[in-house]
């Protein structure tokens, strides 16, 4: 059975770092895109950034190009989000979800993990 777990979220202040990790098991991870969402109370769940398999090629929203990178280590089935300078507006839960390829809607994604908050107080 596949899992997608998330971890690293928390309660921070405006300006701060934090890394977010999500370890796979149950899927042939190295050949699964790997993406990261983000939902807010009463708002849609929307694209934050994607890797690809091998993780040469990456994508983000628009919101977070330059604070966020996404990075993936196959021998450890485990996928990264590193976020700098976070901001009251990137408040939300964050979940990461797996691809038989790389893509921004959320429909696409097969699997998905439970998520973990991030609070970003101003």
């Amino acid at each position: 059975q596949v899992q997608l777990v998330e971890s690293g979220g928390g309660l921070v202040q405006s300006g701060a770092s934090l890394r977010l990790s999500c370890a796979a098991s149950g899927l042939p991870f190295s050949r699964y895109a790997m993406g990261w969402f983000r939902q807010a109370p009463g708002k849609e769940r929307t694209f934050v950034a994607g890797i690809s398999q091998s993780g040469g090629s990456s994508d983000y929203g628009d919101s977070v190009k330059g604070r966020f990178t996404i990075s993936r280590d196959n021998a450890k089935n485990t996928v990264y989000l590193q976020m700098i300078s976070l901001e009251p507006e990137d408040t939300a839960t964050y979940y990461c979800a797996a691809n038989t390829f790389l893509h921004r809607l959320p429909g696409a994604y097969r699997y998905w993990g439970q998520g973990t908050q991030v609070t970003v107080s101003s």
